[in-house]
């Protein structure tokens, strides 16, 4: 029997933002059952926690129902509450596949209410499926040029004219499993915000209400084309088409030819614990 518990994240009400499962000791756990266990549990995400290193307060090891990933916004987010409330610390460091991520915490009395953390800097890559990807999610184009940004998993960025046209897509979830990319993001920005979706077929999951490796590269992707400016915060709305409202928060510092650090934070909110059985 191991013990876990389970967050909503990017959110500070319950059953909003993306829920996460997190085992606090996954010791002894093999590779197969990681990821039947997150193929039952089937969130966007499942972590298994195993002991750190003179680096790091943990090892943090994510799965989707689908897949190991190396990094993952939300999962990294929800585990860094997890490890700050167990060793009291106002900042975490997660050994991840990506390597280490550091978490600050925020905190109101002894709860932890807020957390940031700063993301592996993400890489554009050369990316050929533009039309492809265009066919499936039904429209003409993209508002600024496609993106694809790699932080861990692979992301790709579309820019719609405005929320309703996010909020009326009506994607080929076969299609876009088959461009085999982590994360399709569609948004709209208006007023430095974004309105966002994302698209996760590939991973096994339709459609994910935050995500947070996205945010970071999202940034990049709109202060590269002037959309924001460079060190400016945007908020990230997302999961709203869904009924999981989520708020994600993003910076990128620097500039297109040298980013320096790419900060991105938001709330988590305990909502259930207990043991599982998976042997």
């Amino acid at each position: 029997m191991y013990d876990y518990v389970v967050l909503d994240v990017f959110t500070r009400r319950p059953l909003e933002g993306n829920p996460l499962a997190v085992f606090l000791d996954a010791t002894g756990i093999s590779d197969a059952t990681m990821q039947r266990t997150a193929r039952e549990l089937n969130l966007s995400e499942t972590v298994f926690l195993l002991a750190g290193d003179a680096d790091a307060d943990a090892r943090a090891r994510i799965f989707t129902p689908a897949a190991e990933l190396p990094f993952a916004g939300h999962p990294v987010l929800g585990s860094g509450f997890v490890v700050g409330a167990a060793t009291g610390k106002a900042e975490v460091t997660l050994r991840t596949g990506a390597g280490l991520v550091p978490v600050v915490l925020q905190r109101e009395a002894e709860e932890i209410v807020y957390g940031e953390m700063a993301q592996p800097i993400p890489v554009l890559e050369a990316w050929d499926a533009e039309a492809e990807l265009l066919r499936a999610l039904g429209i003409a184009r993209s508002e600024v040029p496609v993106g694809a940004y790699r932080n861990g998993p692979l992301h790709v960025y579309v820019q719609l004219a405005d929320a309703a046209a996010v909020d009326a897509l009506a994607p080929d979830l076969g299609a876009l499993a088959a461009l085999a990319v982590a994360g399709i993001n569609c948004y709209a920005v208006a007023d430095g915000r974004a309105h966002t979706r994302n698209f996760s077929p590939a991973l096994g999951v339709s459609e994910d209400p935050a995500t947070g490796s996205a945010a970071g590269p999202l940034a990049v992707h709109l202060a590269t084309h002037g959309v924001i400016a460079w060190d400016t915060e945007i908020e990230i709305h997302q999961g709203v088409a869904m009924g999981r409202p989520s708020l994600l928060r993003a910076r990128a510092s620097g500039r297109a030819e040298r980013i320096e650090q790419v900060l991105v934070g938001g709330g988590a909110v305990e909502v259930a614990q207990g043991r599982y059985r998976l042997d």
